[in-house]
């Protein structure tokens, strides 16, 4: 299934975008698109079985946002340097364990929402990346399978990153992540069953029109079950957690000089197969 959330900020329904794509309101059925919602298979059952009878109302795109598609979004973890294209650009050795950072869920918005460059930005950079939505309590798994399995489904993110914030500040990364609207997330989540293989994947970006990042999951250092195998051993992820799994080659920091860090009025795009498209205007904070 394709789970989103549409309308207002903070006044966001759940919604499933249907076979034929048409979008279909959930809000008579479930209460949001959250981690519980993730964790109920009853409550999921009873929404694919009226995705599948045709019973839910429709409703009309035209002129209607679309919201970040988890609500009451838990831990964003971070995995860094998780391709080898893009460690290879910034000259970096691959990491020999996976590399963590949080990025605070107050950064997200939707997936076509403005994004503000900091005050003082000089490198803000984009990250197109495929998060990955969990949806069973994860604590000292066993396995990559066993990290697999704990898996509620998949969604777009653009991890912004400013650069400078984040490597020459001093600290630890975070302070490059998490500036507002560093993160937009959707348009939809594809429940698990919608992505047989999350190594399988094309991952893209444009800037003004220009493609930026052409790559594919397969490039990953860590799959996605080590990734959620290896943070078990760390930390407990709870539904509605989400691990973001790094991004491919074509960061601007890897771009020869003058890097083409972005500026206010540059729209970027990006896309991952089964995941949708955003599209984001960026603006001075």
């Amino acid at each position: 299934m394709k789970l989103l959330r549409v309308g207002p900020v903070g006044a966001e329904r759940p919604a499933l975008l249907d076979q034929e794509g048409i979008l279909r309101d959930l809000s008579g059925l479930v209460a949001d698109v959250d981690g519980a919602l993730l964790a109920d298979d009853s409550a999921l059952s009873r929404v694919r079985a009226a995705a599948e009878a045709g019973s839910l109302p429709v409703l009309d795109p035209e002129g209607l946002r679309i919201g970040a598609p988890l609500g009451r979004m838990g831990k964003i973890v971070g995995i860094g340097l998780n391709y080898f294209g893009h460690a290879a650009e910034i000259g970096a050795e691959p990491p020999a364990e996976p590399i963590l950072f949080l990025k605070a869920a107050d950064t997200v918005v939707g997936p076509d929402d403005t994004v503000l460059i900091p005050r003082g930005s000089v490198k803000t950079d984009w990250e197109a990346e495929l998060g990955v939505v969990i949806g069973s309590t994860a604590r000292y798994l066993e396995s990559a399978e066993e990290g697999l399995a704990h898996v509620a489904g998949y969604v777009l993110v653009n991890d912004v990153s400013e650069r400078e914030f984040q490597i020459e500040r001093g600290g630890t990364w975070d302070k490059g992540k998490n500036c507002e609207t560093f993160t937009p997330v959707g348009p939809w989540l594809a429940t698990a069953d919608e992505v047989p293989d999350p190594q399988a994947l094309g991952v893209r970006l444009w800037v003004n029109g220009e493609l930026r990042q052409d790559g594919t999951t397969a490039d990953q250092i860590f799959p996605v079950g080590e990734v959620v195998h290896y943070l078990s051993r760390f930390m407990t992820l709870h539904p509605g957690d989400v691990v973001i799994t790094g991004t491919p080659g074509g960061v601007a920091m890897g771009r020869p000089e003058p890097k083409p860090y972005l500026r206010a009025g540059d729209v970027v795009e990006l896309e991952i197969d089964g995941l949708g498209r955003q599209r984001q205007e960026f603006k001075d904070a």
